[in-house]
């Protein structure tokens, strides 16, 4: 296969919020571009597949695909290749390390983490091409460490979405709303990701927690009870983990 071809086809299954913004990408990098078709929508024979449905799904997508095409992967960073079994072809992951919005677009992949992985090497040798040509950055991921990958994009983007959920709402106790809150947490929240690219966690750490003011903290603590104690359970674990980074810096 010729991953330099302009002529390369590959179909997209799914038009939900990573298939609509990869088939424009790879319109965009000079593939002839199939879809996003439905779910259950077999696709005209090509080149490769790539299914952008919910694990759950991806063994019964997998078999409406039999025979279409001799690569045929998917975008979950959680699910094994041995989902793809039914489709009877080399099989593939690639999984963007990004977030995906609605309404997000085909740049969204640029500069984007890719794990990839293949059941031939001919397969891996596919996905990382393909990572490639989407302007990512491939890195192997194998069924072992599969699961240990995801949870730790949960934590770092998802995750991150509930913690400033949960700061909005102590904000509250402030007389902000939460749209208010927001548009002054954000700037924070950026400078803060910023730091960490740069300086690491330990570096970047700042705070009561980081300078040990505990009286900070406990009144901080007392605040939370007041107005979310719902949130209280989420501040204190918060607080011994950061106690433990704090620790760690200052031994650095």
């Amino acid at each position: 296969m010729n991953f330099q071809s302009k002529d390369q086809r590959i179909a997209v299954v799914g038009a939900g919020r990573v298939g609509l913004p990869l088939a424009a990408a790879l319109r965009e990098a000079g593939f002839g571009v199939q879809g996003p078709l439905r779910r259950g929508e077999k696709p005209a024979p090509c080149d490769a597949v790539v299914l952008c449905v919910p694990d759950a799904e991806i063994p019964a997508a997998a078999a409406v695909v039999t025979g279409v095409a001799p690569m045929v992967g998917h975008t979950s960073g959680a699910t094994s290749l041995a989902a793809l079994a039914p489709a009877n072809a080399e099989v593939f992951g690639l999984h963007p390390l990004q977030t995906f919005a609605p309404g997000s677009g085909p740049e969204t992949f640029k500069d984007a983490g890719a794990a990839v992985a293949g059941s031939t090497p001919r397969a891996l040798d596919f996905a990382v091409s393909l990572a490639r040509r989407l302007g990512m950055t491939p890195f192997e991921i194998d069924d072992e460490g599969r699961a240990a990958y995801h949870a730790a994009a949960s934590l770092a983007s998802n995750f991150l979405v509930t913690l400033q959920a949960a700061a909005e709402s102590i904000a509250g106790g402030a007389g902000l709303e939460p749209n208010e809150a927001r548009a002054l947490l954000v700037p924070l929240l950026r400078r803060t990701v910023d730091n960490l690219a740069e300086l690491g966690p330990e570096g970047a750490l700042t705070g009561p927690i980081a300078r040990g003011d505990h009286g900070t903290v406990a009144s901080q603590r007392a605040a939370v009870e007041e107005v979310a104690p719902h949130l209280l359970d989420l501040f204190d674990e918060f607080v011994r983990h950061t106690h433990s980074l704090a620790a760690q810096g200052a031994s650095a």
